[in-house]
């Protein structure tokens, strides 16, 4: 019998990729929340990077720790039944994993974006975000997910993304979606899924805005002025 255990942080959208993977395919499975500020001894010993998420795996006596999202949430797909999340045809699959790293390339600015007290970076990172997000407006198809009708990994990567903006407009439009239609629809439709509404803690948004206020965040300034 297998064990499934998701070392976890509470705001990490790196976590809820695998979390997601693994409500897709109705996978049973153990959630740990630690302290990045704190990690424990255990978790250092078995994390090569001390980073989440970590997947244990334990199976037969014996434990396995798998770490970084990409292959953790390809492990999911491909030992746990269910529906497939990655496309079969190998030059399909190659590309989603593209659009898998742009999606980390966008959580990179998110993280500048929500960090930075200077005003000037907060919009210089804002005009990033904006043009990343035109560039998916001309790749989605008509919906309702990345690929049509099939919820895939690269759903389950940007899922976290949208839920960061979830926070956000509750403070201010930043208007970095405007004019984006098919951006929009996908991320109504992603923000609907069960497997991504569990995917986060439930008290997300107030640690996001505790987050934001730690960080003195232009994003809070900005509203506040």
């Amino acid at each position: 019998m297998q064990k499934l255990t998701l070392i976890s942080h509470h705001l990490c959208p790196y976590v809820q990729r695998a979390a997601i993977a693994l409500g897709e395919k109705g996978a049973a499975f153990e959630r740990v929340f630690i302290d990045l500020d704190a990690k424990p001894d255990w978790f250092l010993k078995i994390s090569p990077l001390g980073k989440v998420p970590l997947l244990l795996i334990e199976e037969d006596g014996r434990q396995v720790a798998l770490f970084e999202s990409a292959p953790i949430c390809e492990y999911i797909d491909e030992t746990q039944p269910g529906p497939r999340l990655h496309p079969q045809d190998a030059l399909t699959r190659a590309r989603h994993r593209g659009w898998m790293e742009f999606g980390s390339s966008i959580l990179a600015d998110l993280w500048v974006y929500e960090t930075t007290s200077d005003p000037r970076v907060l919009e210089t990172k804002r005009t990033v975000l904006a043009s990343k997000f035109l560039i998916i407006e001309t790749e989605l198809s008509g919906g309702p997910f990345f690929v049509g009708k099939s919820f895939s990994l690269v759903d389950a990567v940007f899922a976290p993304i949208f839920r960061y903006f979830d926070v956000f407009d509750t403070i201010s439009d930043s208007h970095i979606f405007d004019g984006l239609e098919k951006v929009k629809r996908w991320r109504s439709t992603l923000v609907q899924r069960p497997s991504v509404r569990q995917a986060a803690a439930a008290d997300y948004h107030e640690r996001l805005i505790a987050f934001l206020e730690k960080h003195q965040s232009a994003l809070l300034e900005q509203a506040a002025a």
